[in-house]
């Protein structure tokens, strides 16, 4: 099985073009050689490091979140969150395109840096990387970060584990997700001239802050279409 490929192209408001080319490991799905080389100072594991962060600055001088967003950040530092631009998706499967923000075409693309970057509290959205959908709206994100939660518990009930089929251990992973975000977001202003990366930080901590709250709801919502399993 080779490694996963995943390309986003930017059309910039002056015509330019900014490609972002990701490879992630086949097994372990975290980013391949996408590291900052000569990490900026904000990218320093103890530069407003996360109050939840188990790493310390001995093992981890560097934070390998902030490492995988360098090039991100510098390369959109001049572009505001709401500029207009066109995007472009490429995957193995399928290509996706549309007329969208800076802030919303960043948020997409971060969000898959951020799930695949190696940070302890984002490991566990490595299956959601795996079947990375772009721009993907609430309710699709709900469905998906729901699904991928309940398929884990069945794979821990099949090796012989307590399953929670309550939800509670994803509402404490959004918990902690909103936690790093924030944090993101602190880290991301000393960096930026503009606000498209803090701005693309905060659309992706709006799905964080409101998912645990969410989830019975927005489920209850589409417990319609299940209604041939439920059938007696």
């Amino acid at each position: 099985m080779g490694n996963m490929k995943i390309k986003y192209c930017f059309r910039l408001p002056d015509d330019t073009e900014e490609v972002f080319n990701l490879e992630l490991d086949a097994e372990s799905v975290e980013l391949v050689d996408n590291m900052s080389e000569s990490p900026p100072e904000w990218a320093r594991l103890g530069f407003h490091q996360c109050p939840n962060c188990p790493l310390s600055k001995q093992t981890h001088p560097n934070c390998p979140l902030m490492l995988n967003l360098v090039d991100i950040v510098s390369r959109f530092d001049h572009i505001l969150s709401y500029d207009e631009l066109n995007m472009e998706v490429f995957t193995e499967e399928r290509c996706i395109s549309s007329h969208t923000t800076a802030q919303r075409g960043l948020s997409s693309l971060m969000g898959i840096v951020i799930g695949s970057s190696g940070c302890p509290h984002t490991v566990c959205f490595k299956p959601m990387v795996r079947f990375h959908l772009p721009l993907s709206s609430e309710e699709e994100t709900i469905y998906r970060a729901a699904s991928m939660y309940l398929l884990a518990q069945y794979f821990l009930k099949k090796k012989g584990r307590t399953a929670d089929f309550e939800l509670n251990g994803l509402e404490q992973i959004y918990k902690n997700i909103h936690i790093v975000n924030t944090t993101i977001a602190k880290r991301l202003r000393a960096a930026s001239k503009t606000d498209s990366s803090v701005n693309a930080i905060i659309m992706l901590d709006m799905y964080a802050k409101a998912m645990p709250h969410a989830i019975e709801e927005s489920l209850e919502e589409i417990q319609y279409l299940f209604t041939p399993y439920l059938k007696d």
